[in-house]
């Protein structure tokens, strides 16, 4: 009497699923860096170098301090009839100004008494705090890293001048017709307002300040979309079965 053939288990592996294959892939990719040191406890965060920092700084604040002297020794020969270097017709000019007041002229009719007090402590308290800001980044914030040393080379440049003669030497003239009418939407928010085609005079100083924050500006931005990309873009990880999803054979 013939017998139906048993089916015996067979011992191949089974073929994995996508799930368990998504799972094995990520096992395999190179883990971040540990977060805990041998001793166990936590591994201090990845600082940028202060010499960097001291380094820009100091090629900004030379930078400016050598072009005011420049100016100073120059454009001073200049005369009223000829005041400046002309560098783009209408648009770019070179002409030496003191400046004794802040940005747009702030505090610029206020007595010595207060003027030079004001300006010393918001200059003092403003490196304070890029100082104390720079040593709390991390490595990968690079546009700070390069932002806040430029700030700071700025912020010594004007410093110097008002403690050395209680003005602000400026040199960079510049005009255009998108300044006249932007002045002319301020005057009318603000009546009495000057419409001029002109730019304030400024130096390099403060062109290192501008730059720096507006790298500053970019690490928001860059900071921010990282934390959404973060926050929207983790998934809980699927759970994989510990056993064998075949049946058992037929007896």
């Amino acid at each position: 009497m013939s017998r139906d053939p048993i089916d015996l288990p067979t011992t191949a592996d089974p073929v994995p699923s996508a799930l368990e294959a998504d799972a094995l892939a990520r096992s395999s990719a190179p883990l971040p860096a540990p977060l805990f040191n041998a001793a166990g406890l936590p591994s201090p965060p990845s600082r940028p170098s202060f010499l960097f920092f001291g380094v820009v700084a100091a090629i900004s604040l030379v930078l400016d301090v050598s072009s005011k002297a420049w100016a100073e020794t120059v454009l001073s020969k200049r005369t009223q009839v000829d005041p400046a270097i002309v560098l783009i017709p209408d648009h770019l000019g070179l002409m030496l100004a003191y400046n004794r007041g802040g940005a747009w002229g702030l505090l610029q009719n206020a007595s010595e008494m207060i003027r030079r007090p004001f300006f010393l402590l918001v200059s003092g308290l403003a490196i304070a705090f890029i100082v104390s800001l720079y040593g709390r980044l991390l490595s990968e914030q690079r546009a700070l890293r390069w932002g806040l040393p430029l700030v700071l080379g700025g912020a010594l440049g004007n410093l110097s001048d008002r403690i050395i003669r209680s003005s602000v030497i400026d040199f960079i003239d510049f005009r255009a017709h998108w300044i006249e009418t932007m002045n002319q939407g301020i005057a009318k928010l603000a009546p009495g307002w000057g419409i001029t085609d002109h730019w304030p005079t400024f130096n390099v100083a403060d062109v290192s300040i501008c730059v720096g924050v507006g790298l500053m500006a970019v690490d928001m931005f860059v900071s921010k979309r990282g934390q959404r990309s973060v926050g929207h873009g983790l998934s809980p990880e699927p759970a994989l079965s510990s056993g064998s999803s075949s049946k058992p054979p037929a007896a």
